[in-house]
């Protein structure tokens, strides 16, 4: 069981220097816009996968007109208790330990506390490009398999260093093949790990989606989703073989594991072409739910589940199947956000579940 009992926050995002103490599995989060319900979810995210979830960038965090900040919290790991430490420091490094033992790669940390989020921008996972759904996968993957992590970080690099490599091409119209056939050899490895990794993920995790996604929408829809990869046809080798004009002429890699897709369909056309506001929040919620079984099920324990202003135009009925999913069938400790206490407050109290409330 993955229990977080405290959080401490200094000088992150609109917290001066704010702590809270969770006695309870369900947390309830409320406060007006702009409080700061979804920093506070962001901080334990932080604590999670060592990054924010809504920030790419780390100084994007940090109190306005201060330097670095701190996260710490106090968690119960399968009767452990342990004591999570995160520093951004002025001269921007980043720091993460583990009862006071510092790690000395972050990405070592990633899997030990394992966490899915629900948030209102994940609609563009469902209607967004490629590269949203590749991060999804990515992640889950990355809290599953430590090797994939590295495989990833390693490609990414690669692809980086080889889309400069082209663009220095262009620029000086001197094109070094030697280096170019270096970068390529090196990402066959890497490449090909990513890829039968997400094949082989996937085959089992579509067909669970679309069954999540008839659950929530309460009656079958056809719903299609395909693995897409132009690896699927070639070997690594030859798809970087074949591209070289392309790449030459677009300056930038065009083939690989980055271009990799999840195809949605509803009936014979695009999903996010014709799906309606609701459909898209029934495949949001059953890309997550099953995100978190498949954690679960993995871990032995379920993730910690943070929930950012989900209700958010859903109807009752589709509010009420929801928190049963994730508060009753799902034992895992959960935080969830909302502007109305009251509203909150009676749908969990219509789940007959411990739960406390915490008011900013």
């Amino acid at each position: 069981m993955l229990t977080f009992h405290s959080l401490s926050m200094l000088q992150f995002k609109n917290y001066s220097d704010r702590s809270f103490s969770f006695a309870e599995r369900i947390i309830g989060i409320c406060g007006n816009n702009g409080v700061g319900k979804t920093n506070l979810l962001d901080a334990l995210h932080y604590l999670c996968m060592t990054k924010s979830y809504f920030s790419r960038v780390d100084a994007n965090n940090v109190q306005q007109g201060k330097n670095g900040f701190r996260l710490e919290a106090r968690v119960q790991l399968n009767d452990r208790p342990e004591h999570v430490v995160c520093i951004l420091r002025e001269t921007g490094k980043k720091e993460f330990s583990i009862n006071h033992e510092v790690y000395d790669k972050l990405s070592r940390h990633i899997g030990r506390y394992p966490c899915v989020v629900i948030a209102p921008d994940d609609s563009i996972l469902i209607t967004g490009g490629s590269e949203e759904r590749r991060k999804f996968f990515d992640s889950l993957l990355s809290q599953l398999d430590s090797q994939y992590l590295q495989h990833l970080i390693t490609y990414t690099k690669l692809i980086q260093q080889r889309n400069s490599l082209l663009r220095s091409f262009a620029e000086t119209n001197n094109r070094d093949l030697s280096l170019l056939d270096v970068l390529d050899e090196q990402l066959v490895k890497p490449g090909e790990y990513i890829f039968d990794r997400r094949k082989e993920f996937l085959v089992s995790f579509l067909p669970q989606v679309k069954h999540m996604y008839n659950e929530i929408a309460m009656q079958p829809e056809d719903i299609t989703l395909l693995y897409e990869s132009q690896l699927l046809p070639s070997s690594f080798p030859a798809l970087l073989a074949a591209a070289r004009s392309r790449d030459f002429a677009a300056c930038r890699s065009t083939a690989g594991t980055h271009r990799d897709e999840i195809e949605i369909t509803l009936g014979s056309q695009f999903f996010r072409n014709i799906a309606s506001q609701g459909q898209r929040k029934s495949l949001l919620f059953a890309l997550k739910l099953v995100e978190l079984e498949v954690l679960k099920k993995d871990k032995g324990f379920p993730p910690l589940l943070l929930l950012d202003d989900v209700f958010e135009k859903l109807d009752e009925s589709r509010i009420s199947n929801l928190l049963q999913k994730v508060c009753v069938e799902n034992e895992g400790q959960v935080f969830i956000t909302d502007t109305s206490k009251e509203r909150l407050r009676l749908q969990l109290e219509s789940l007959g579940v411990g739960f406390e409330m915490v008011g900013l």
